[in-house]
């Protein structure tokens, strides 16, 4: 499941994955969210958390993801990822440079810094 979370300026997307994640959690919760802040900025930033329950995700999920992060390739401002999972800390270190927004890795106990730098310039 994918959860928007509240609290943060209109120019963030805020997310936290809790359990098996979806395509159809992407398709309801994240792509919406996600396309309506480009529709009302030109760059937008992602916070993306997974929480301690988190369990997995669909390969669809993945795939769904993929495709939304590539088709505003040039939009984002800042990505901050918040994960203890080991595969997801290993997939964003192998892509990260491929990202022309400056991206940062934080494990789950930095969730509160990461809160703090997507804000920041």
């Amino acid at each position: 499941m994918i959860e928007q979370l509240e609290g943060f300026p209109d120019t963030v997307c805020a997310f936290v994955c809790h359990g098996r994640v979806t395509q159809e959690d992407y398709q309801t919760v994240f792509v919406p969210a996600v396309e309506a802040a480009f529709k009302r900025h030109d760059k937008v930033r992602l916070y993306y958390e997974t929480a301690p329950d988190f369990t997995d995700i669909e390969p669809s999920a993945v795939w769904q993801d993929t495709m939304v992060g590539l088709s505003h390739l040039f939009s984002w401002k800042r990505i901050a990822v918040v994960s203890d999972v080991e595969w997801i800390r290993n997939t964003f270190q192998l892509f990260a440079f491929l990202m022309p927004a400056p991206m940062k890795l934080f494990p789950s106990s930095g969730a509160n810094v990461a809160r703090i730098w997507i804000l920041g310039d």
